[in-house]
């Protein structure tokens, strides 16, 4: 063989190995960026997954925000219509718990009109003295029916919780030195709870 002929073999030779060189790199290549394009969808595939589990749940905790608003809701208006009626009973209650007493109070208001008609007329004091005093006692006793009691202050220690004093006077003696020794208003429990204080005046 001739130098001219293996010289031109080994050219070819060599530009058939860069040519393979090439169509390897360029295979590499493609391969490459084939592998990236399928990482691509991939990774928006699993972000859009994320953020459609993200949105799910926010649309979840609205949901739940929006039932426990609707609950307080109702039951601030159900709270406020107890308050509307409760105060509405309490105050119809007010407005007719004296009314059994005054009904009862009724006949002996009579009778003292009765006994005022009868002094303009009347010649015997006494007898007038007898009918207002058999009013008193009538009134009295629908009164402690009711739960009302007297208070016996006279004589007795002086109590602020039950005493209001007005004046101090010099006792007649040492033992009366801080009781009561004369009573302007009596005092008036009901039902065992003080309703008038008793004006007294106390010894000094």
């Amino acid at each position: 063989m001739k130098f001219s002929e293996l010289l031109n073999k080994k050219k070819k030779t060599k530009m058939e190995e860069n040519q393979t060189t090439e169509n390897t790199d360029q295979k590499d290549i493609l391969e490459e960026n084939e592998a990236v394009n399928n990482e691509v969808p991939e990774i928006d595939e699993n972000s859009a997954q994320a953020e459609e589990e993200q949105i799910s749940d926010e649309d979840k905790l609205k949901a739940e925000a929006s039932e426990w608003q609707n609950k307080y809701l109702r039951l601030y208006a159900e709270f406020d219509n107890f308050k509307r009626r409760t105060s509405k009973e309490r105050l119809e209650l007010l407005q007719i718990a004296g009314k059994d007493v005054i009904v009862d109070l009724l006949p002996v208001l009579d009778d003292f009109e009765r006994a005022q008609k009868s002094m303009e007329t009347a010649s015997d004091i006494e007898a007038v003295k007898e009918g207002v005093k058999l009013v008193h006692h009538k009134l009295k006793n629908l009164l402690t029916s009711k739960g009302l009691k007297e208070m016996n202050s006279i004589g007795a220690e002086f109590d602020a919780d039950v005493h209001e004093g007005i004046t101090n006077i010099p006792a007649p003696s040492n033992d009366l030195k801080g009781k009561v020794l004369d009573e302007l208003e009596k005092g008036y429990y009901l039902n065992d709870k003080v309703i008038r204080f008793a004006k007294v005046i106390i010894g000094a």
